[in-house]
């Protein structure tokens, strides 16, 4: 349990306990919250003997992002009786489906930008994150990526939680540093403690100008005809913190320029000797010139990144998603 701690894990079974006692005392038939109750004090009590967390079938880790989930689970995945692994199944596939739909057409133009991104999970679902939403009526575009701690389902989950907050929050309108804030605040408060949120959230004008909040996600790329350059981080990541300041930080495109954003599935990515894909690398082929299209940034990165691994497993989701400004 990497994620998450014991003492956090305890809280959340005893709110659950105070809760189930509460609704029994309500109800005058009540088996199915009675074996509920049972199962927290189960987990309670395996926790004040030491084997929380164990298998009772193999006595390894369950996976902890089950844990966090649901802290009464007793079994590992590879040791779930046959029609629970057939529901864990379909789950999966609904939740997966769910998540693309959330996804916005892989490649669009809004007015003078075009856009392209690839989002590639490294299981069913995942927690990254991208986003382009153009106000009705405005010529602004937001441009919106972020990677969510953890993995499955729960990672997932909260991805489209931030899809929702920020689609709500830019209706509105708002300079990204704002919005962001703003996010932080509802994604603490209903958020479980050990998750947080690294995201980069920009807004492009009509003018060429990109206003661009980063909250603690890696530094997107700026493609100039001078090369590639970061535009480093202006705050922490939503959700360490109740309160956090954020601050924007403005660059202009010219015709032919790009952003490059992407999450840590491209460069922490591996080859099959276990060397790093790196963010140098990532500079390096994005410096070598400027691309005839969005598309073709993303594609040439994938190419290299491919050609890197050298059919090495991902072990990490990976979205990559590039704003250019047209010529």
């Amino acid at each position: 349990m990497a994620s998450v701690t014991d003492s956090y894990l305890r809280s959340q079974l005893i709110e659950r306990r105070q809760r189930l006692q509460s609704a029994i005392t309500r109800e005058t038939q009540a088996p199915q919250l009675i074996r509920l109750l049972e199962e927290v004090d189960g987990a309670l009590s395996r926790m004040d003997t030491g084997s929380f967390g164990l298998c009772e079938t193999c006595h390894e880790p369950i996976e902890g992002e089950r844990l966090v989930a649901d802290p009464t689970v007793r079994f590992c995945l590879d040791h779930l009786a046959e029609h629970e692994q057939r529901a864990l199944e379909q789950d999966f596939e609904l939740a997966a489906r769910i998540q693309r739909r959330l996804l916005p057409a892989r490649e669009s133009r809004f007015g003078i930008w075009e856009t392209s991104y690839r989002f590639e999970p490294a299981g069913p679902v995942s927690g990254d994150w991208c986003d382009l939403v153009q106000p009705a009526g405005e010529d602004d575009l937001y441009v919106l990526l972020g990677d969510v701690s953890g993995k499955g389902v729960p990672a997932a989950i909260l991805m489209a939680h931030l899809h929702a907050v920020f689609r709500t929050l830019i209706a509105e309108g708002d300079r990204p540093d704002r919005l962001v804030e703003r996010a932080n605040r509802l994604f603490r408060e209903s958020a479980m403690s050990p998750y947080f949120a690294t995201l980069v959230c920009a807004r492009a004008s009509s003018t060429g100008d990109v206003e661009i909040c980063n909250a603690g996600h890696p530094p997107p790329f700026l493609l100039t005809p001078q090369g590639a350059q970061t535009v480093q981080a202006t705050g922490l990541p939503v959700g360490a913190f109740y309160s956090s300041d954020f601050s924007s930080t403005v660059v202009h495109l010219d015709p032919g320029d790009g952003l490059v954003l992407y999450t840590d599935g491209l460069t922490e990515a591996r080859d099959r000797d276990g060397q790093e894909y790196g963010v140098e690398r990532v500079e390096q082929l994005l410096a070598r010139g400027r691309f005839e299209s969005a598309a073709s940034v993303v594609q040439d990165c994938l190419a290299d990144l491919e050609s890197f691994a050298d059919g090495a497993p991902r072990t990490d989701d990976l979205t990559l998603l590039v704003v250019r400004r047209r010529e």
